[in-house]
């Protein structure tokens, strides 16, 4: 085991700090560019769209966004950011700011080029990056590729994760018996996965918009009480994240363990902005023009790391429970942070949390994977293996290492961007004159409908 981190741990830094840190920096400022700053321009467009229903009782705009959410926010938002804290430093937190903003461009083209490529799957859609990639690169292989590291990502790697920081929010009550409690905890995550997984996409859509706004309201409440009583500290704290952000003799001193990579590393898992995931929901949508779900995946990213994450980062700097480097990280402290304000029964609300928001990620994560089975085959024999391996890799999850799961979860999710992000540079334009299309409508005062030979398309399976 010590040897697999060790190795892990070699490639996950060379793979960040060398490229995936310049690819997706460099892909947001682009089409942040491109589209002029539509993450910005078009954000009060997003939230209008937002509450429109779906037209034919299909997945809506709100559904799908809560898709997204369900996988965007999980403990990645508590778990990653506490850890991004303690290896990085506080600077961490500005970089991650700056990644979501930034990032959210990138959203906004993978999630729009979903809608413009999806397909017909029964009563709902399906789409993402494979599916683009076949239809309008004419690259089956590469989008193959794409499917499987996403399949290797969310339902092994992200989900493996989630179970395991469920179980790990328990080690604060189940001390010497944290084995035990982890193999009790895995039977049990395993049995409703089994149920979740084998029920369909419009259940994992029921659950999600019902679930996530409410996991995600108590939390924010939580850090809105600490950070207000923490009020007199706030000018030192952002002092703080701005200073150690731009202390380049730290950053370039050890790049790969610099504030900056952990920001940018810790941001992407978080808010997935670029990473391919988030499109496979947006294509679920039913609307009228494609641009519409990609306004909305832009809102997901704010949601997700500009309140969310920010939120874990006001409650462990408050606090003072964190030390760079200390003993203290991820879950236990986060548990140890809202324990010194609201004693015992903070860190139940921390665990109750940490559990909605890891299963949440887990039928969110599911959600993704399918929609990528489906595109390298639609036999149902296939499906029955996935689901039951998707289940067994739950109950795996929650007894796995730590360091390990973060390791092999980064890795995985840095291919699978690499892929996307070339799809993007390739692809780009046709989302940017959808979006011309779009802002063209409005502005004649119309609801925007969406026509594929309005840009000069004729190879989308819809839109005619």
């Amino acid at each position: 085991m010590g040897s697999l981190v060790t190795i892990s741990d070699a490639i996950d830094g060379w793979m960040y700090s060398n490229l995936l840190f310049w690819a997706l920096i460099v892909a947001g400022l682009f089409f942040t560019i491109r589209t002029k700053f539509v993450q910005i321009r078009l954000f009060p467009e997003g939230i209008r769209v937002l509450m429109e229903k779906s037209h034919d009782g299909g997945i809506s705009s709100f559904q799908a966004l809560m898709i997204a959410t369900a996988s965007r926010v999980g403990t990645g938002n508590i778990a990653g950011i506490a850890t991004a804290i303690v290896a990085g430093g506080p600077g961490a937190v500005f970089w991650m700011w700056i990644m979501a903003i930034v990032g959210a461009a990138s959203a906004f083209i993978e999630s729009t080029l979903a809608q413009i490529y999806k397909q017909k799957d029964g009563e709902i859609f399906k789409g993402g990056p494979a599916y683009y990639i076949e239809r309008a690169m004419k690259a089956r292989w590469l989008g193959v590729i794409f499917a499987i590291l996403l399949i290797l990502t969310f339902a092994f790697g992200f989900n493996g994760l989630q179970a395991y920081n469920i179980a790990s929010s328990l080690e604060h009550y189940a001390g010497d018996n944290y084995a035990a409690a982890a193999l009790i905890v895995g039977v049990i995550l395993a049995g409703v996965s089994a149920i979740l997984f084998f029920g369909g996409a419009q259940k994992i859509s029921t659950v999600s918009s019902v679930l996530v706004p409410i996991m995600a309201s108590v939390y924010i409440l939580i850090g809105i009480i600490i950070t207000l009583s923490h009020v007199k500290d706030l000018p030192a704290i952002f002092s703080m994240i701005f200073e150690e952000a731009f202390d380049f003799e730290a950053i370039f001193g050890g790049f790969a363990g610099s504030c900056m990579v952990w920001g940018v590393k810790r941001g992407l898992f978080s808010n997935e902005a670029g990473m391919g995931s988030a499109p496979n929901a947006a294509a679920a949508a039913d609307v009228s023009h494609p641009v519409k779900q990609g306004l909305v995946q832009v809102i997901s990213v704010f949601i997700d790391t500009l309140i969310i994450c920010t939120t874990t980062v006001f409650i462990v700097l408050c606090t003072g429970k964190y030390t760079v480097g200390g003993e203290l990280n991820g879950i236990p402290l986060v548990q140890e942070s809202v324990k010194s304000m609201f004693g015992e029964i903070g860190v139940g609300i921390i665990t109750v949390s940490v559990a909605l928001f890891a299963f949440t990620s887990l039928i969110g994560n599911y959600f993704y994977a399918e929609a990528n089975i489906k595109f390298i085959s639609e036999s149902k024999a296939f499906m029955t293996i996935f689901r039951l391996l998707a289940v067994v890799m739950v109950f795996i999850g929650a007894n796995s290492n730590l360091q390990l799961a973060w390791n092999l979860a980064d890795i995985i999710m840095g291919g699978m961007a690499i892929v996307n992000i070339i799809a993007m540079f390739c692809l780009g334009g046709i989302a940017i004159r959808a979006l011309n299309n779009y802002v063209k409508q409005r502005e004649e005062g119309i609801n925007p409908v969406f026509k594929a030979k309005d840009i000069g398309l004729d190879n989308t399976d819809l839109w005619k």
